[in-house]
């Protein structure tokens, strides 16, 4: 589901020496003077420095009070005890190779063949989703980093050795196989323009991402609980769709994923079940102002370089095809809802109630006002060409 962000799209261009800001406070690159032996002076073209292709509103920072940092250092021996044993052995995870040809074999080359055929009988539009996924998946690094912007719980060394800090670094490993298997079998596929996803996927770890968190671990915990199961459910139903396309392989692929998904969801839940036991009116307020601000996708700032609107027309496709969907976003409000216990809550100040009265009956306003999008939404079919898949169209309503 496609969450409008207001975006401008910019040149990359080099500089050669520190910018200078201008009244308004924006970046500007400076002006060289060249000094002849005559009083002539000449004024080079201005260059602007480097910045995001794609750029977001004002953002607030470290909104979490103080006094609440040491709560979090407290939890430290209960995340060791209850969060780091979801994570999985090294040696007992799955790898990317186990899923691709082996390099090595005698049989490679007819193996990548076999990939190949099965790939020629899965329609455009599916590959446009899967892309989508697995360039999500590629900006891994944005997801670390914003991860160790929330206060009391990020990694301050790069290799610290709290509980908060291990589960980061690990979580990150975990989901770095993603990317890697998707992205292999994506080339191996033949279907697909490399060249143009790898654009895609600079522009987007480039440009980062703006989930509002707030550098606040409340709001960061409630964000990674939702994004997880709506990546479990997209990696789920691209698994299905595989299936149903007969490439048994990707279908496993996906499903492998899905289950990572999944085991990363239970981590985060649980945390912010913590969090409501420990402080449940600090928490219900936190779910409810992220759930106004609407939880934006990892992947909101995409841009290939030639489609402004990247993120939404992809979006538009999994909508249809069902692979994630308005109705999944509300599905995802209820089961946390239930899961948190949040109707059960006693005690709760004004504010809080009002805050619990608006979370647990958000779920069934999101479904009435995307059946009155639908039909008042316009039957007309429209096409739009990916780069992804070489510039060919693909209906996204």
């Amino acid at each position: 589901m496609a969450y409008r962000v207001a975006l401008r799209p910019e040149l990359f261009l080099s500089f050669s020496s520190p910018p200078s800001k201008s009244n308004n406070g924006r970046r500007m690159a400076p002006i060289r003077v060249s000094m002849a032996a005559t009083v002539d002076t000449k004024v080079e073209t201005p260059k602007k420095p480097f910045s995001p292709p794609r750029e977001v509103h004002v953002q607030v920072t470290h909104s979490m009070p103080p006094q609440k940092i040491e709560m979090f250092k407290s939890l430290e021996p209960w995340a060791e005890t209850n969060i780091l044993p979801l994570l999985k052995p090294v040696e007992k995870c799955w790898q990317p190779q186990d899923f691709l040809p082996e390099p090595s074999s005698d049989e490679f080359y007819d193996e990548i063949k076999e990939i190949r055929l099965r790939a020629k009988e899965i329609p455009d539009d599916y590959y446009v989703c899967l892309v989508g996924d697995m360039i999500t998946e590629e900006a891994l690094p944005t997801y670390q980093t914003m991860l160790n912007t929330l206060d009391g719980v990020r990694d301050e060394t790069g290799a610290s050795l709290t509980s908060w800090a291990i589960w980061t670094r690990a979580w990150t490993a975990e989901e770095n196989r993603h990317g890697d298997l998707l992205n292999k079998y994506m080339y191996l596929s033949g279907r697909v323009d490399m060249k143009m996803i790898e654009k895609t996927i600079q522009y987007l770890i480039g440009s980062g991402m703006d989930p509002r968190t707030e550098n606040n671990p409340y709001l960061g915990f409630i964000y990674t609980s939702f994004q997880e199961r709506a990546t479990f459910i997209s990696h789920g139903n691209t698994a299905r769709h595989a299936k149903e396309y007969g490439d048994l392989k990707l279908a496993q692929v996906c499903g492998m994923i899905a289950a990572d998904e999944k085991r990363h969801e239970t981590a985060y839940t649980k945390i912010t079940e913590k969090l409501f036991e420990l402080d449940p009116d600090g928490t219900i307020l936190a779910l409810e102002d992220m759930m106004r601000k609407k939880i934006s996708m990892p992947a909101h700032l995409m841009y290939d370089g030639v489609d402004d609107n990247l993120f939404e027309n992809f979006s538009m496709v999994a909508q249809r095809l069902g692979v994630y969907t308005a109705k999944d976003y509300a599905d995802i409000l209820d089961f946390l809802v239930a899961r948190w216990k949040v109707g059960e809550l006693t005690g709760l100040s004004g504010e809080g109630a009002k805050a619990q009265e608006y979370v647990c009956t958000l779920a069934a306003r999101i479904r009435r006002l995307e059946e009155r999008a639908q039909s008042r939404a316009s039957k007309e079919r429209r096409n739009m060409p990916f780069s992804w898949i070489y510039g060919r169209e693909v209906q996204l309503k």
